[in-house]
């Protein structure tokens, strides 16, 4: 058996193969708050291992160079800020691609292409995948001057994102360790810094 695949061995045992998942972390890291996703995929490549059948990507913006994935992929995770929900900051959304509202004009620029757009165009080249999306409100998206960082509240509410990110992969397949413990991450997994 292959160390470096801890799931070949559940896939010899006659189990189908995993998903294979794309997880976009989507966003701006340079005008606060609209940098979640990058935020959100940094503490997962530093603190997360990731079997092989998952694959993260940090992304500015959704585009079109990103149709190959929906055919590559078996289930593509979509997390972005979102704003006016009429929600606290630090609420977590779920929902699905097709739960958005479609777009009844055009496009003003390529940074207005969401999930459900690129479904719709890689539907049309008969590419197809599940979709999933991940949304927390936030506070600030557009600040004065370019700023790193998360506004407070968003900043506090990202473990619980993490958490609600990691459960999905975990229920679609994935297996996730704990780099600095070894320990597996199950569906119920909490952040260290909400278990304290």
């Amino acid at each position: 058996m292959d160390s470096k695949n801890p799931l070949q061995g559940q896939q010899s045992a006659g189990n189908p193969p995993p998903s294979r998942i794309a997880v976009f972390c989507v966003g701006n890291r340079l005008m606060l708050d609209e940098g979640l996703g990058p935020a959100l995929y940094d503490e997962l490549v530093s603190e997360y291992e990731f079997s092989e059948n998952v694959r993260l990507f940090d992304v500015g913006c959704m585009s079109l160079d990103m149709l190959e994935l929906v055919r590559d992929f078996d289930l593509l995770i979509t997390v972005d800020a979102l704003d006016a929900t009429d929600s606290e900051p630090g609420t977590i959304f779920r929902f699905c691609p097709e739960d958005m509202k479609r777009r009844a004009g055009a496009m003003q620029s390529l940074h207005d292409l969401r999930l459900t757009d690129l479904f719709d165009t890689a539907a049309l080249l008969g590419y197809e995948a599940k979709g999933l999306c991940l949304g927390m409100q936030v506070e600030n998206m557009s600040p004065i001057d370019l700023t790193i960082g998360l506004t407070p509240k968003v900043h506090t509410a990202l473990p619980r994102l993490v958490d609600t990110l990691l459960a999905e992969l975990v229920r679609s397949g994935a297996e996730v360790k704990v780099i600095k413990t070894g320990q597996l991450v199950d569906a119920s997994w909490l952040h260290p810094q909400l278990s304290s």
